[in-house]
C-alpha cells in the first residue's frame, strides 16, 4: 500500500484551518493531515513525542502562545533535521518581501507562501501549487533522509578504520601528538611528518585524512622511493589517450584521484630534484598538466608528506628545493623514536598480541613479567615497525604463555647468534622443500636483516644493491611491506 504524505498543521485561525483541509482533501489519496495544533509550543510537544511520524508541516508564521515564525522553524528542525516545513502568512501578498524569504529559509523552512490570493472562502493559496510544493518538499525529505543513512554508513565505516589505525600509548609524547593531529585535522593546510623509519607516519597522515572535513573522499598513499623518475608525470598527474607512444586508453593520475580528498607522499626525500618543480606547481597553482591535455585541469588536495631526512640541509646542498620545501612545511609533526617514548611500549605490545592472536584465531597468550622486561629494554632501532614483527613472531611461536626463550628467539627474528652475520639456514632433512621456497625463505630473511638494520628504506636498498623501486617491489612480493 502507498504510504500517503503525513501533515502537521499549526494553525490558530478556524477560517484558515478549514481553508487547508479543503485544499488537501482535493489530494487526499497522496496526502493526508495527520494532526492540527494551534500554537508553537504544543507543536513542538507533539513532535517530541512522535518526531518520525511526520513528512511535512504546514504552519502559519503569526501563530498563537509566542513562539512563531523564524524561532519555530529553528525549534522544530532541532527535533527533526529532515523534516520540511510550509509557511503561511498573510505577510507577503505580493511575494516581493525577499530579505523576508531568505530569513525563513535560513532558518530551515523549504518554501513560504501566501494565505491570498486564491479562492478565500473555500481554498487556501493556489490549490494546485499548495499541493505541488507539499510534494516537492516530501521528495526533498526522502532525498535528505538517504543522504543522511549514506553519511550514517560512510561515518561507520571512518570509525571502523580510525579504530584500526588507532594511535595506541599514553605517554606525554603520544598524548602531545594525538592533540596536534586533532588540530591539524581541522585544517587543510599541507604537513610534513617527521621521524624516524617504523614510527607510524602513514599511521598518523591516515588518521588527520579521516579526522579532517576531506574524510568522505579518497586518501591517496605513495611511496616517493617506489616512483620510477621516468613514470612521475604520468603516474601523479596522469595522460590522455594517444598523448605518446602505448597511451591506448587516458589514465587519471594520483592528484586527480585525490581532488578533495588527500594525498600522502612518503619519503618525500627521495623525491627526485628534477620533479619538484611540477609538484610545486600543484601546491602554488592548484593545477596539473596533463600529458596530451591543452587546458589545465584544477585540482583541490591536501598534501602531507613524510620522510627521516633533514630536508633543510637537503636543501643547503641543493639536493631539496627551497620553494618546494616551505610549501609543503606549513605545519609540521615530529614522532619520537619508540625508545624516547617507552611507556608506549607494553600498550602496545598487549594491543599487536591481542590483534594477532585475533587474527589466528586463538587464545590470547599470557606474557611473562620477565618478557616484558626484555621488550621494554630493548632500543628498538626498527621503532613499531619492528615490535609489530617481534610480536607477531611470539604469538605465532608461543604456545600458552610469552616467556624470556620466546621472546629472545622471536627479537632474533629466526638468526642464532652465529647466524646474524653469515644468515645461514637450518634445514631439516624430514621436510624438504623445493628450491625456490628456500631461495624465497632466506630472501625474506636477508631483506628484514638488513632492513633492521638501516636507518631507511632507500638505505637499505642502497646496500642491496637495488634500485628503491625495485626494493620496494620485492618487498611487497615478500609480504614485508
Amino acid at each position: 500500500m502507498k504510504k500517503s504524505i503525513q501533515l502537521l498543521v499549526i494553525e490558530d485561525e478556524e477560517f484558515d484551518v478549514r481553508r487547508i483541509k479543503n485544499t488537501i482533501q482535493l489530494s487526499q489519496e497522496t496526502i493526508e493531515i495527520r494532526d492540527i495544533v494551534s500554537n508553537g509550543r504544543d507543536a513542538l510537544a507533539l513532535l517530541k513525542k512522535h518526531s518520525k511520524v511526520y513528512d511535512v508541516i504546514v504552519m502559519d508564521y503569526q501563530i498563537a502562545g509566542g513562539l512563531m515564525g523564524e524561532q519555530l522553524i529553528e525549534e522544530i528542525k532541532k527535533i527533526n533535521q529532515v523534516i520540511q516545513i510550509l509557511v503561511m502568512t498573510k505577510m507577503t501578498i505580493q511575494h516581493t518581501d525577499f530579505n523576508f524569504a531568505n530569513k525563513l529559509l535560513k532558518a530551515g523552512a523549504f518554501w513560504f507562501c501566501t494565505k491570498y490570493p486564491g479562492d478565500i472562502e473555500e481554498y487556501i493559496y493556489q490549490p494546485t501549487d499548495l499541493i505541488l510544493s507539499i510534494v516537492n518538499a516530501y521528495q526533498k525529505k526522502k532525498l535528505e533522509l538517504e543522504h543522511l543513512k549514506n553519511n550514517a554508513k560512510l561515518n561507520k565505516n571512518i570509525s571502523e578504520i580510525l579504530e584500526k589505525k588507532e594511535i595506541i600509548g599514553q605517554s606525554q609524547s603520544t598524548l602531545k601528538l594525538r592533540n596536534k593531529i586533532g588540530k591539524y585535522a581541522k585544517t587543510n593546510a599541507n604537513i610534513i611528518i617527521y621521524g624516524q623509519s617504523g614510527t607510524g607516519k602513514e599511521l598518523v597522515a591516515t588518521n588527520i585524512h579521516y579526522l579532517s572535513e576531506r574524510k568522505y573522499e579518497n586518501f591517496i598513499t605513495i611511496n616517493c622511493a617506489s616512483l620510477p623518475a621516468e613514470l612521475i608525470e604520468s603516474e601523479l598527474f596522469g595522460f590522455e589517450k594517444g598523448s605518446f607512444t602505448g597511451a591506448k586508453d587516458k589514465r587519471e593520475g594520483y592528484f586527480e584521484q585525490a581532488h578533495k580528498g588527500t594525498i600522502f607522499l612518503d619519503e618525500i626525500g627521495e623525491f627526485p630534484l628534477s620533479a619538484q618543480a611540477k609538484l610545486l606547481r600543484v601546491l602554488q597553482e592548484g593545477e596539473i598538466d596533463k600529458i596530451g591535455r591543452k587546458k589545465r585541469h584544477e585540482v583541490d588536495v591536501r598534501v602531507i608528506a613524510a620522510t627521516n631526512k633533514n630536508l633543510m640541509k637537503m636543501v643547503e646542498k641543493g639536493k631539496f628545493r627551497e620553494d618546494l620545501y616551505y610549501r609543503l612545511n606549513v605545519l609540521r609533526l615530529s614522532i619520537q623514536p619508540l625508545k624516547e617514548h617507552r611507556d608506549d611500549i607494553l600498550p602496545l605490545v598487549d594491543h599487536f598480541i591481542t590483534e594477532y592472536a585475533f587474527k589466528i584465531r586463538i587464545i590470547k597468550p599470557k606474557i611473562g613479567d620477565e618478557a616484558k622486561q626484555i621488550l621494554f629494554d630493548h632500543e628498538w632501532p626498527g621503532n613499531v615497525r619492528e615490535l609489530q614483527n617481534v610480536i607477531q613472531r611470539m604469538v605465532l611461536i608461543a604456545e600458552n604463555k610469552i616467556d624470556k626463550e620466546c621472546v629472545l628467539e622471536a627479537l632474533g627474528g629466526g638468526f642464532s647468534s652465529e647466524e646474524s652475520s653469515g644468515i645461514s639456514m637450518n634445514f631439516d632433512k624430514n621436510k624438504i622443500l623445493p628450491l625456490r621456497d628456500i631461495e624465497k625463505q632466506l630472501r625474506k630473511k636477508y631483506i628484514k636483516f638488513v632492513r633492521i638494520n638501516s636507518k631507511t628504506d632507500a638505505e637499505a636498498s642502497k646496500r642491496l644493491g637495488l634500485a628503491p623501486p625495485n626494493y620496494y617491489r620485492i618487498c611487497k612480493e615478500l609480504g614485508l611491506k
